[in-house]
């Protein structure tokens, strides 16, 4: 965006370093990650399992388990820079600016309180309403994201509700302050597949309702590809390629954005087997040199075992890959 249209992102990282110390070297969990997410938009982001989405998202919000630490970089929300809080300060972006959604609700709910204790204390410390007033909102918020009988339920505790139930209250939790930012991770993995859909719906609405802009962490493209504006897919703790969801499902450009396109099925095809992508995802203390995927990688040349690639524009998207370093684009 230029001119008139640009508006400061909600969410801007910048050359991300994650790092874990180890007795047997450092460990470097991110490296180099830079994206933006605009104001109302929903960024994707998607990759197999160690890819580094999830601690993305924990870096974020400044839940890193120790040893990990932010060793680069900055973090900053609405234009403030939040990765090198105080953790007294960082409580408070927490569920006031920045409202969370992970894997299994049970980790975000308490299950001595009832489900209205717990977002009416949410509310009630963001936003300093009073005890009635924030138990209007609570109610208000539980019938919103679909929860039948909400007054009623109110005073249920989450082992009483079902998994697809329990992440809907999480939902309501996540947005009760009305943050401007929601970070869900894997959001809908625990949940039979029937509900899946139910409840990332439920999430995109509600974010747009109340103004929020969302990153959605998945391993599943699908869901991506349903959901989300913007993708940005994550391989070995960097970003590969990110551009608009539309042109990199239908047109991908990193080799290994093109093996994930090609495990999802289509229904307007024949295809006996799905593809899949040889071998795995490489272990932190085993990254080889130059491109991380090339070991991996059907079209990697001798470039890609030397050499790093850097990101690269094409058209509105960016590709991390060696492939198209003769069609670079001065910005």
């Amino acid at each position: 965006m230029t001119g008139e249209s640009a508006r400061e992102p909600v969410l801007s990282v910048r050359n991300l370093r994650v790092e874990f110390p180890t007795r047997n070297g450092v460990l470097t969990a991110i490296d180099d990650v830079s994206f933006d997410v605009a104001p109302g938009e929903v960024l994707g982001v998607v990759g197999e399992s160690g890819a580094g989405k999830s601690i993305t998202g924990t870096s974020i919000i400044g839940l890193l388990d120790p040893p990990g630490r932010i060793a680069g970089g900055e973090i900053r929300l609405e234009g403030r820079r939040i990765d090198n809080l105080p953790m007294t300060e960082m409580r408070k972006i927490r569920g006031r600016r920045i409202g969370m959604v992970f894997q299994d609700p049970l980790t975000s709910l308490n299950p001595l309180y009832t489900v209205g204790r717990q977002l009416t204390e949410t509310i009630r410390t963001h936003l300093g309403l009073g005890r009635r007033a924030a138990m209007d909102r609570a109610v208000a918020l539980l019938d919103e994201v679909g929860i039948p009988a909400a007054r009623r339920r109110i005073d249920a505790y989450p082992h009483q509700f079902s998994g697809g139930m329990r992440q809907r209250v999480v939902i309501a939790l996540a947005l009760a302050a009305d943050p401007v930012l929601v970070i869900a991770d894997e959001p809908t993995t625990a949940l039979d597949v029937s509900v899946q859909a139910q409840v990332i719906n439920v999430l995109k609405r509600m974010c747009r309702e109340h103004g929020a802009s969302v990153m959605l962490i998945t391993h599943d493209m699908g869901v991506i590809a349903e959901t989300a504006d913007r993708v940005a897919v994550m391989y070995a703790g960097r970003i590969a390629e990110i551009g608009p969801v539309r042109q990199v499902v239908q047109h991908p450009l990193h080799p290994y954005t093109v093996g994930l396109m090609g495990s999802i099925p289509k229904l307007d095809h024949n295809e006996p087997r799905l593809r899949q992508i040889p071998g795995s995802m490489p272990r932190l203390d085993s990254i080889p040199p130059g491109c991380a995927f090339n070991p991996r990688c059907p079209q990697a040349f001798a470039r890609c075992m030397l050499e790093r690639p850097e990101p690269i524009p094409k058209g509105a998207a960016r590709v991390a890959c060696w492939l198209h370093a003769n069609e670079e684009v001065v910005a």
